[in-house]
């Protein structure tokens, strides 16, 4: 062996206690994935943008290695993952959590990428979206709010990236005991798999402070930053050749393709109405401690098409030019003709904005104002609350405050066609006195 290529000290003084004829050709040499992850933390927002994070909601990355006692699992009872996914879409709210998930490259090529799908296909309806296993899950990572994951790598790359990071498998026996992924392993803090997860992640989330002088970063590397001028300096030296003067770089991470996995499992979402404000909390379960008004939304693309008949509010994307939709105003008609029970059919144009139809006003766009990031689709089920609760849009329009995921999204609603009858009598402000308080329970 010409060569071993080790990140740390430490990882030499341990190789030097089981194999001492290894040390002569130990090189330290830093770690050329860390050093990427460490050059691409400046563009952290574009990778929470292409997988469709939105300001205010809190990205949550599974993570799982290749192994029976993994988070992944192997098919036994004892496996976490398959309970926790359908966990995690229905307790978590839609506008507050994206969900992605980074299995192992042999997770993906031991079982084939098509059982992967099925296997998930339900968690993926919800939202979860499946990272790259080898171009990108470091992108994933940097993006990430909360890592939930296992005693694999990632959990330590993310921890020396100072993401929290909660354990819900920790099988310390597939580990030295005297690395420090071990030490870190039984001190990181633990998912309960009863508990509310909802809870014990915004828990992890408040208690999370930068880490000190001896966390996982510390036994990473080294040599941070480094690794491209030691590597390349080895290749060389082995192969006999003069290094070139060029300084050596690694290839910056590429910005994944904008892809955020659309959410078809139908949502069951709450809202609470105060003049022209509106709270909106949306979920594909139905939490115990929820309160408010209630109403049905269904992605035209559901897998469960029994789901559209009782949808109070349908929705789906696309190009306002999509001849095969016929454009907003030809597919929201349509939406009310084939369901009788429907009450607003939503068409999303873009990431900021969609048409709407309801029974009583035409046709409505919504547009969202300054500082508003929030699903166009949740404008619109907040805008079927107000309507249901009294509220009408006056004829330059109407601004209402929608409250999700922590923030206040102005949405600009205006009249795109003529109602086909005449309105309900109500303030332009909706339902409550001017004076409602604000804000009330949530």
């Amino acid at each position: 062996m010409d060569g071993l290529v080790l990140s740390h000290p430490e990882q030499l003084e341990r190789l030097r206690r089981v194999c001492p004829e290894a040390e002569r050709a130990s090189v330290l040499a830093g770690d050329p994935c860390f050093d990427r992850m460490l050059a691409g933390r400046s563009h952290r927002e574009r990778f929470r943008r292409a997988l469709g994070v939105r300001q205010g909601q809190r990205l949550v990355v599974l993570n799982s290695t290749w192994n029976p006692e993994s988070l992944f699992g192997n098919g036994g009872g004892e496996d976490v993952l398959p309970s926790l996914l359908p966990r995690l879409t229905s307790e978590l709210p839609t506008d507050d959590y994206r969900l992605a998930a980074v299995l192992h490259p042999n997770i993906w090529y031991g079982h084939g990428p098509g059982q992967i799908r099925v296997w998930l296909d339900r968690a993926r309806r919800g939202g979860l979206a499946l990272i790259d296993p080898v171009h990108a899950w470091r992108q994933a990572l940097l993006a990430a709010d909360v890592v939930l994951g296992d005693f694999g790598a990632v959990s330590y790359y993310a921890a020396a990236l100072d993401i929290p990071v909660l354990l819900a498998s920790a099988a310390q026996d597939r580990l030295d005991p005297e690395a420090p992924l071990a030490t870190f392993v039984q001190e990181a803090p633990r998912l309960d798999p009863h508990g509310p997860l909802r809870d014990q992640l915004e828990g992890l989330l408040a208690r999370h402070r930068p880490s000190a002088a001896t966390s996982p970063a510390e036994y990473v590397s080294s040599a941070p930053g480094a690794s491209a001028a030691l590597l390349r300096r080895l290749f060389y030296l082995l192969m006999d050749l003069p290094e070139p003067a060029a300084p050596a770089l690694l290839e910056p991470l590429p910005l994944p393709p904008y892809d955020p996995p659309p959410r078809t499992a139908p949502l069951n979402v709450r809202t609470r109405v105060r003049g022209a404000d509106v709270t909106l909390e949306r979920s594909t379960g139905h939490p115990y401690d929820a309160v408010g008004e209630t109403h049905l939304a269904v992605h035209e693309d559901t897998r469960d098409p029994g789901s559209l008949a009782p949808a109070d509010v349908i929705f789906r994307a696309g190009r306002p030019d999509d001849p095969r939709l016929g454009g907003p105003e030809e597919w929201t008609a349509e939406v009310l003709r084939r369901y009788p029970h429907c009450s607003l059919a939503v068409y999303v144009t873009g990431p900021h904005s969609c048409a709407v139809r309801d029974r009583e006003h035409g046709v409505l766009r919504l547009s969202a104002g300054p500082g508003a990031d929030a699903d166009p689709a949740a404008y619109a089920s907040a805008l079927h609350a107000w309507l249901a609760g009294g509220g009408a849009v006056a004829p330059g329009g109407t601004t209402l405050r929608v409250h999700a995921a922590g923030r206040v999204h102005p949405v600009t609603v205006t009249p795109a066609t003529p109602p086909a009858g005449p309105s309900r009598s109500a303030a332009a402000d909706g339902p409550g006195s001017p004076g409602a308080e604000w804000p009330f329970p949530a």
